[in-house]
């Protein structure tokens, strides 16, 4: 049998923090510029994201790293940790882009990193990924999520098509995380309180309850993956909706650092898979 060729270590690219803001009282922006970003463009989607590199302590490589010969030349364990992260904005006038990051304390490694980030600080990563965006064609648009996935949910609200017959749901813990977004039309987000409630039952709740319009949807439903089952099993075979109209994905998982969530993701939307399949 041929050997498989070795894996090509994607291409790092160097930033550094301009500012950053406090949006809510759990939300962050850093906003990154520099040279660094003279070749970033992205491709017209609004779940853009890239993955943070985040070097551990007693690792002494400089930014943007080589992720190529750090694998080559450090053990495992001094390999950078990556956090994916959604493009809030991307300005290639000023080459300045936004992340919008969740912070519970010091909770988590991205969070916590935002809240420290200073003027000057240096950051890589990698990317632009992404895959979704609203479709002009559809007849209307279910947009669904909590914390996490606000950022790609702002960002699709301000890129609807004129006339858009949207439905946005966005969770948060309560009024004082709600956040002003533009919108064409006027178009609102229906802001849903949890209150201490397990996160996502409020979401479960409206998209079960919504009359649905008439003709083709385009949904987007991201967050926590216990509550995004749920809701892609309630799409998928109570509404019938076809999976190529679902953009639909758990971005985290209850009780899972992030490292843990994406070693059984896969895993788990296997099962999911299985599950609707067996259920049909």
């Amino acid at each position: 049998m041929a050997e498989r060729p070795a894996r090509q270590a994607p291409k790092a690219q160097g930033a550094q923090v301009l500012r950053t803001e406090q949006i809510t009282p759990h939300m962050i922006r850093v906003v990154l510029g520099g040279d660094g970003l003279a070749e970033f463009a992205l491709s017209g989607f609004t779940d853009h994201y890239v993955k943070l590199c985040f070097a551990p302590e007693g690792a002494d490589y400089a930014h943007p790293f080589d992720m190529a010969a750090i694998r080559e030349e450090f053990p495992r364990e001094l390999w950078p940790t990556t956090r994916t992260y959604t493009v809030r904005f991307w300005d290639p006038a000023t080459r300045e882009l936004a992340i919008d990051f969740v912070v519970h304390g010091d909770e988590g490694l991205a969070g916590p990193w935002a809240a420290r980030a200073k003027a000057g600080d240096q950051v890589t990563f990698l990317g632009p990924g992404g895959g979704y965006g609203p479709d002009a064609s559809a007849d209307w648009h279910l947009l669904v999520g909590d914390e996490s996935a606000l950022p790609a949910v702002a960002a699709a609200m301000e890129r609807m098509p004129e006339g858009a017959v949207v439905h946005a749901f966005v969770e948060v813990e309560d009024a004082t995380e709600e956040q002003k977004i533009a919108t064409p039309d006027g178009v609102k987000v229906h802001w849903l309180h949890r209150g201490g409630r397990p996160v996502g039952e409020a979401l479960t709740a409206a998209v079960k309850e919504l009359e649905f319009p008439a003709g083709e949807v385009q949904a987007f439903v991201h967050g926590e993956a216990g509550f995004v089952k749920e809701i892609r099993r309630h799409l998928r075979l109570d509404r019938g909706i076809p999976l190529p109209r679902l953009s639909i994905s758990g971005y985290w998982r209850l009780g899972k650092d992030d490292d843990a969530w994406r070693t059984v993701k896969r895993a788990w939307n296997e099962q999911v898979e299985r599950e609707e399949e067996s259920a049909a």
